[in-house]
């Protein structure tokens, strides 16, 4: 198929480049020169390119965002293993933890024979192993180094790296105590293997041997390195409920093509408004709606709803969830990156990738940190130089060493990223979407909730409540003639009419003469009888008499219903009334949160009526109607300036403006995506209970936060003043630090695990 001409701006354009292209015939797209191929068609190139060209992960910093890179590694400011910035495949590997796994289990198998040559002459004498040693006492130094050297600078060499790296960014952190930790062990050690004579004569033993330390420096190494896996896992484990989301996701689609033909493609070339079929078992291949068929959806994986949802044409469906019985026809809406799949990984990324306000504590401490060990350190040195025991410089250094390992501050760095992490990701597995952490911390204070009333405590659609014939008709029959009359109407009314009627299994009436009277209602003949369907006005024009209808009128409207008449032939024969029905689970939602002792605010542009009757059967006692979204704002700025904390929930378009003035907004994932992207928190499940949990969950992470900075300051407090007495040698100082991050990392996972 041939193209038309492009124009000489985009001949131009063309010259040393490559661009994709799409052969209108195939639908398939590919990279192509346009003069050597001219019978195919230039789509786009910028965008195209954007969406088809293989984007390289990027690679950030918990703990500091601003830190991007293109490939894996460590961050230079605290020096943290850096996390991709997109969600991979669950199946694909860690590179930094492969590589650390590797040096870890390299270290292992040189450190242990290191640890026997060194320990061996310690033991006593009946094991026979001293005896066994003294037999090359002389050279079990040389062999001490030549097991040592690779587990130092070869497995410990990230840390050297980082180290570095925090030294020339003037971002001193715990790689940087480590590798003076370590660094001075091994060449205090290579100094007394090579060069025992440089020694005074106390340090060395009789055979003129100075004692080294290579199994302290390989020892130290192998530990952090299994703290630094032990990180890396449990960081990975939080995500975990995400990757199986995206393992869920299905790989192709089957399309129907406009002459009926069908076809499976991968389901990243399925574009929006494309068809597809949906056969029973199958998978959801993208957001969509329903065009021809009925089934049932198994949706738990995205509402946690544990019975399948019945689908219809005009239904929503989600990517991911399963098909169980019935065949579909799909028009697809949402693709790629735009469906809510992808928007939960997103958003829970996000979160991941922020740091909540208490965190700024923490990095206020860890800069003077480093530089006050360092102090410590050399004060040690001196005050044990001077005043130790003999051989005092002997003594020195090894206290400065013990100082400088059991002074790491790597617990100090995982107190808040680990607790945010786990935080983050088990909101994602009840439904709670999380966009940033200062949410976590917010929300526990927030102690005013204002709430949107339709679609938020309601469901949104109405729902036809009550079909009260007056004598000489029966329900049925009054459902059929109105359904009849309502067929040709759209008003919500008449939806609620007609769904309500195809429930029950009623058969609308055949309608003749069919008239609408805007704002009013409807008239028409049914079955030779002449109709009037509507409000009370309408009717009395009709010279309807009213008296036997109007007192269970007025008494469902004090019920919120609105009232539909119902006259034939000029005689009343009953009335309807629709309503937009209540959440089942908006009033134990309500109770739970004000027993909290959350102030709860309804905020809505409905009627005040209908309003007064939701919030007397929910027990709400504050109500603002009938306001329009700038007076929304207006009343939220209201309850800040009087010292509020102010969380406000919602869902439509209407509610977008105040819920980015609250200090938290809270919306509903089956509301507008504007009201979503205004939002720190989104209920996927459109729950309301979600909430009261959020607010558990922002308790059980800061209560986490706090406990682990309360671990990391007592445990260096402590530590410290320890390993400067000489009450610590080195390697127990480095058994020691390694305990303190896997109590924070153990505390951050107990934390994920508190009943929300």
């Amino acid at each position: 198929m041939s193209v038309d001409p492009t124009s000489a701006a985009a001949s131009q354009e063309y010259q040393g480049k490559t661009y994709y292209f799409c052969c209108p015939h195939c639908r398939q797209k590919f990279q192509a020169d346009p003069e050597r191929y001219p019978s195919v068609t230039r789509i786009a190139a910028a965008p195209l390119q954007k969406s088809l060209t293989p984007t390289t992960t990027k690679y950030f910093c918990p703990m500091d965002p601003e830190v991007v890179s293109d490939r894996p590694g460590s961050c230079p400011k605290c020096g943290m293993a850096l996390e991709p910035r997109s969600t991979l495949p669950a199946e694909t590997p860690n590179p930094e933890l492969a590589d650390m796994s590797r040096r870890f289990w390299i270290g292992v198998a040189f450190s242990l024979p290191l640890l026997i040559l060194a320990m061996g002459p310690m033991l006593p004498d009946w094991t026979l192993v001293p005896r066994f040693f003294s037999g090359f006492h002389a050279i079990n130094p040389w062999l001490q180094l030549l097991l040592s050297t690779p587990v130092v600078w070869w497995c410990g060499w990230p840390f050297f790296e980082r180290a570095w790296l925090s030294i020339v960014h003037r971002s001193l952190n715990m790689f940087t105590l480590i590798a003076l930790g370590v660094g001075t062990t091994y060449f205090y050690s290579l100094i007394a293997t090579l060069l025992p004579h440089l020694f005074p004569a106390e340090l060395r033993e009789h055979s003129g041997i100075v004692e080294p330390y290579f199994e302290t420096a390989a020892t130290i190494t192998v530990l952090v390195l299994l703290g630094q896996i032990l990180e890396l896992r449990a960081r990975s484990h939080t995500r975990l409920a995400i990757h199986k989301l995206l393992g869920l996701a299905p790989k192709t689609a089957r399309r129907v093509e406009k002459d009926g033909t069908e076809e499976d493609i991968p389901v990243e070339r399925v574009q929006p408004g494309d068809v597809l079929r949906l056969r029973p078992g199958e998978k959801v291949p993208v957001d969509g709606v329903v065009l021809e068929g009925r089934s049932s959806i198994d949706e738990s994986m995205i509402s946690g709803e544990p019975l399948p949802m019945e689908k219809e044409p005009g239904a929503e469906v989600i990517a991911a969830t399963i098909n169980t019985i019935g065949s579909l026809l799909l028009r697809a809406e949402r693709v790629g990156g735009d469906t809510l799949l992808a928007q939960i990984v997103r958003l829970v990324n996000e979160a991941q990738r922020t740091r909540a306000p208490i965190q700024r504590l923490a990095d206020q401490v860890s800069r003077i940190f480093v530089p006050a060990v360092l102090a410590c350190a050399l004060l040690t040195l001196a005050a044990v130089a001077q005043w130790g025991q003999e051989p005092r410089l002997a003594h020195a250094i090894i206290r400065v060493v013990a100082v400088l390992i059991i002074a790491c501050p790597c617990a100090l760095g995982l107190a808040t990223p680990m607790a945010i992490m786990v935080g983050t990701g088990r909101g994602a597995e009840h439904g709670i979407l999380i966009k940033n952490a200062e949410v976590l911390e917010i929300l526990q204070q927030a102690g005013t909730l204002v709430v949107d009333k339709t679609g938020t405590l309601t469901a949104g659609k109405p729902r036809l409540e009550t079909v009260q014939p007056i004598a000489g008709f029966t329900p049925d029959e009054l459902l059929r003639f109105a359904a009849g009359l309502e067929q040709g109407s759209e008003h919500p009314l008449a939806s609620a009419i007609l769904h309500e009627a195809k429930s029950r299994g009623i058969r609308p009436a055949e309608v003749r003469d069919y008239h609408t009277i805007p704002g009013k209602g409807v008239t028409g003949q049914v079955e030779g009888r002449s109709m009037i369907l509507g409000t009370a006005a309408l009717l009395a024009e009709h010279g309807v008499a009213l008296e036997s209808l109007r007192v269970p009128g007025e008494a469902l409207q004090k019920e919120g219903q609105t009232v539909v008449l119902l006259a034939i032939d000029e005689r009343p024969a009953g009335l309807l009334g629709v309503a937009d029905p209540i959440r089942e689970t908006t009033p134990e939602a309500i109770r739970s949160l004000q027993a909290e002792g959350m102030r709860i605010l309804m905020l809505t542009g409905d009627s005040r009526t209908t309003t007064e009757v939701v919030a007397r059967k929910l027990g709400i006692g504050e109500v603002v109607a009938e306001v329009l979204p700038p007076q929304k704002i207006a009343v939220i700025k209201r309850l800040q300036e009087q010292g509020r904390m102010v969380a406000m929930a919602g869902d439509g378009v209407n509610d977008a403006p105040a819920l980015a003035q609250a200090n938290i907004g809270i919306a509903l994932g089956t509301g507008a995506d504007v009201a979503i992207a205004s939002a720190g928190i989104t209920l996927v499940q459109g729950d309301l209970r979600g909430i009261a949990r959020a607010r558990r969950l922002s308790r059980a992470t800061m209560r986490a936060i706090r406990q682990n900075l309360f671990l990391a300051f007592i445990y260096n407090a402590l530590s410290i003043p320890v390993a400067a007495l000489g009450i610590l040698n080195p390697i127990w100082a480095s058994a020691a630090m390694s305990l303190s991050s896997l109590s924070v990392v153990a505390n951050s996972l107990r934390s994920g695990r508190a009943s929300l």
